[in-house]
Formats: C-alpha cells, sequence, structure tokens
C-alpha cells in the first residue's frame, strides 16, 4: 500500500486538474436550493470559506449518530445540488454510506461529483488535493484531526477559493469553521399509532458563524421530504433565530 500512495496521491492531483472550477472565481458565492438559502449570508456558499454539519445530541433519540450522521449527510448532499446543477464540480471524501440514488434525489449532478468513499489514513492529502480543483469538498475525516491538519486544509480552502464543508461524524473538528450549521429536533412523521411508515423527517437547522453570519439563523425544514427531497416546513415560512 505504502508503495501506491504515490501513484494515488499523483491520480488524484490530475483528476483535481481536469475538474477544476468552471465557474469564474470572481463569482463569490456558488448557489444553494431555495429552502437553505436563508441559512447563508447573501444566500449562497461563499468561497474560500469552511462549514461544519453537527447534530446537537438533544433528547434520548436525538443521539450524534441519528443527527450528526443521517440528517447531517442529507444536509451536506444537499447542498451540492444547485452548486454541481450550475456547473461545479464537487467532492465528497470519506463518505461510506452515500446513495448515487439518495444523491440525485437531492439534485446533484453525479457527472459532476467526484467520490473518495475510503480514502484511508491520507484522506488529508486526498482532500488537499482536491481542494485545489473543484470547487467544493465534502469531507467525513475517518479519524480525528489534529489541529495543524485541520488548519492547512482551513488554509488551502481560502487560498484556491474553495468551500470546505466538513461532516465531522466520530472524528473532532478542531477549529473553528466560518459557519456551523446544527441539526435538532428530529421528528419522522407518517409512523402513525404503531401503523404506517416512516415517510419524511422534519429537524431544525441552526446556523452561526463568524463575520457576516455572527446573527444566529434557524429554518424548519424536510429533510427528506416525501419526495425524497428537501422542503420549507415552517408554518409561516422560515424566521431567523433569536439573537
Amino acid at each position: 500500500m505504502k508503495d501506491r500512495a504515490p501513484a494515488v496521491r499523483e491520480s488524484l492531483v490530475l483528476l483535481a486538474e481536469r475538474a477544476r472550477p468552471t465557474s469564474s472565481s470572481e463569482s463569490q458565492l456558488l448557489p444553494v436550493i431555495p429552502p437553505l438559502q436563508g441559512l447563508f449570508p447573501g444566500g449562497g456558499l461563499r468561497r474560500g470559506t469552511s462549514i461544519v454539519v453537527a447534530g446537537d445530541g438533544a433528547g434520548p433519540r436525538a443521539t450524534g449518530r441519528a443527527d450528526g450522521t443521517t440528517s447531517g449527510l442529507t444536509l451536506c448532499l444537499s447542498l451540492l445540488g444547485a452548486a454541481s446543477s450550475a456547473g461545479s464540480w464537487c467532492a465528497a471524501v470519506g463518505l461510506t454510506d452515500l446513495g448515487a440514488v439518495a444523491a440525485d434525489d437531492l439534485g446533484i449532478d453525479l457527472d459532476r461529483l467526484v467520490l473518495l468513499p475510503s480514502p484511508g489514513p491520507k484522506w488529508a492529502e486526498a482532500a488537499a488535493a482536491l481542494l485545489g480543483g473543484v470547487d467544493v469538498v465534502v469531507l467525513c475525516p475517518p479519524f480525528s484531526v489534529r489541529p495543524a491538519m485541520a488548519r492547512r486544509l482551513l488554509a488551502l480552502t481560502r487560498d484556491r477559493g474553495a468551500i470546505l464543508i466538513v461532516l465531522p461524524g466520530r472524528a473532532n473538528w478542531p477549529e473553528c469553521p466560518d459557519l456551523r450549521l446544527v441539526v435538532g429536533n428530529t421528528r419522522w412523521d407518517g409512523i402513525g399509532t404503531g401503523d404506517g411508515h416512516l415517510r419524511r423527517r422534519r429537524v431544525t437547522v441552526t446556523a452561526t458563524g463568524r463575520r457576516s453570519a455572527a446573527r444566529p439563523r434557524r429554518r424548519e425544514l424536510w429533510l427528506p421530504s416525501m419526495a425524497g427531497t428537501v422542503e420549507d416546513a415552517g408554518p409561516d415560512g422560515p424566521t431567523d433565530a433569536p439573537s
């Protein structure tokens, strides 16, 4: 495996070169679908920024895995739909549970999605190589992240004008991101009183961050909806969270 490491790195660099962003570097915002726009200052993904998606772990059923992995994964993929459809290249590193059907349902252009589900111990090098050539990288680190490693990836994100979305999973992410999306209050709909089937999942997504994202924002979403997509679940539309 060690002998293959240089070849793997070279392949990733070549892939990143081929997938070099097609959108103009002057366009600082990449689009997101309408139900998610209110979570972001400017209504889109800003180049050079980092986003961490996590669960709040509140309640006996809202475990870290339920909110942070299942709903968090769906939210991460939802952030790629509009950008990839608009021509941006995206990559997913370490997402072993990513399904092509679910990704397609969420509007992701699979022809513009680079998948590296099992990067192994060289995951940081793989992510760094991809940050040099694609617009958006979704990363689920398979191991604990050292602060120096996280800072290097954040610096590459800023320098290359890319967007790094981190789904920590069981690993830690030691650095403060530009924006943190917390998925909580998970409630399934459709199960009835012991009969029926789970049809859709309602969640609350809260966004907090730095600078223009300092004011908390909150959205009630169906994640996923009965159609497998993301829809607004607010009774009167989305509202800002109390500051």
